[in-house]
């Protein structure tokens, strides 16, 4: 029996989430990954981008134009990237709990149900016929009483999300304008809730693999009830490997890929900072330390520097040239970096996705 190693999960996440194999377009990305991290605009368009083949992130803006793909809130109160198709029946698996745990913070910003009452007749009004920029709604709803400052412009816009009303769609710029999401999202998907569960567990293992349950929880914060029904069903699909006592869950198509594929991923990779491959696990010690995600997260304050990565794990943090033609200024975790990510620099920066 083979003897999987933590090193082995490591690397075969880079090809779960076709970093070394990378797809024919971000809609295949997205809907391949399933929720892509969009807390950061500009990063998460770049993560999409490098795992297309062309890498250009004007694809990626095209995909949204399109309506191929949208940002919400379908889970864990964060932005992610989804299909457009399935943004309906994800916030079905998950909004109530949200909503429900979110109650607190909307009697501390004062919104009650006829000031949200107001914010969505604005919003319906306001955003028909193509949206708005952020911006443009939260002056709309000012001139009706409905001030965004102190957070509840925020809350606003995150509560209509997860009701399903808005959505981010169409780009404009450097950002995305919100749309009334029965407009913009022209078919969507009602499965079975169990049937749901199953799929978004099979997609995450099959985007995200080898990974344990529990990450899946930890990710989309449902609960092991909700999953338990469907993993012998799952099963069917996936295979489990033990990686020091604990199952792991992956494609199998990957473990057939890895033996061929294993010396690619160790070609070293420059990574946005909310990336993919740190933040879609709950336990992130395949891809650092403890002591390296103090350096990937100064001070826990929840900005995730860029990242560089060899083999799937990180080596260090990069930040940008300050002159044209300069490669990426890299603070490595160790003494210095491995003597192949630096002479790969040059080449790293030349072909971030542009």
């Amino acid at each position: 029996m083979t003897r999987w190693t933590t090193d082995d999960v490591a690397r075969m996440r880079l090809l779960s989430q076709r970093l070394v194999e990378p797809l024919a377009t971000p809609g295949d990305v997205v809907r391949h990954l399933t929720c892509v991290q969009g807390q950061d605009y500009p990063g998460s368009t770049t993560s999409i981008a490098l795992r297309t083949r062309s890498r250009r992130l004007a694809e990626v803006r095209e995909a949204y134009d399109a309506g191929e793909i949208v940002r919400s809130w379908p889970m864990r109160g964060t932005l992610f990237v989804v299909p457009a198709e399935d943004l309906r029946w994800m916030l079905g698996l998950t909004s109530t709990k949200i909503l429900r745990e979110t109650t607190r913070r909307r009697e501390q910003l004062g919104l009650d149900e006829a000031a949200l009452g107001r914010a969505e007749d604005v919003a319906r009004s306001a955003l028909a016929g193509g949206g708005l920029t952020r911006a443009a709604l939260l002056d709309a709803w000012e001139r009706v009483g409905h001030p965004g400052d102190g957070g509840r412009g925020y809350h606003s816009l995150f509560h209509l999300a997860l009701r399903g009303i808005i959505c981010q769609g169409p780009t404009e710029g450097r950002e995305q304008r919100f749309v009334l999401t029965e407009e913009w999202i022209s078919s969507s998907r009602t499965p079975d809730p169990d049937d749901a569960v199953r799929e978004w567990f099979v997609r995450y293992v099959r985007g995200h693999g080898p990974v344990p349950a529990a990450d899946f929880l930890w990710w989309t914060k449902l609960l092991r009830r909700d999953l338990g029904p469907v993993l012998g069903a799952a099963r069917e699909e996936l295979e489990v490997l033990d990686v020091d006592g604990v199952e792991h869950w992956v494609d199998p198509a990957v473990v057939e890929r890895y033996a061929g594929a294993r010396r690619a991923t160790a070609a070293p990779l420059l990574l946005p900072g909310f990336d993919e491959l740190m933040l879609g696990y709950g336990d992130r010690r395949a891809v650092v330390t403890r002591e390296e995600e103090a350096a990937v997260v100064p001070g826990g304050n929840g900005v995730f520097r860029p990242t560089v990565v060899r083999a799937g794990r990180a080596v260090g943090t990069w930040r940008r040239p300050t002159r044209a033609g300069a490669p990426v200024t890299v603070e490595a975790f160790g003494t210095a970096l491995p003597g192949p990510v630096e002479r790969a620099l040059p080449r790293l920066t030349r072909e971030l996705p542009a």
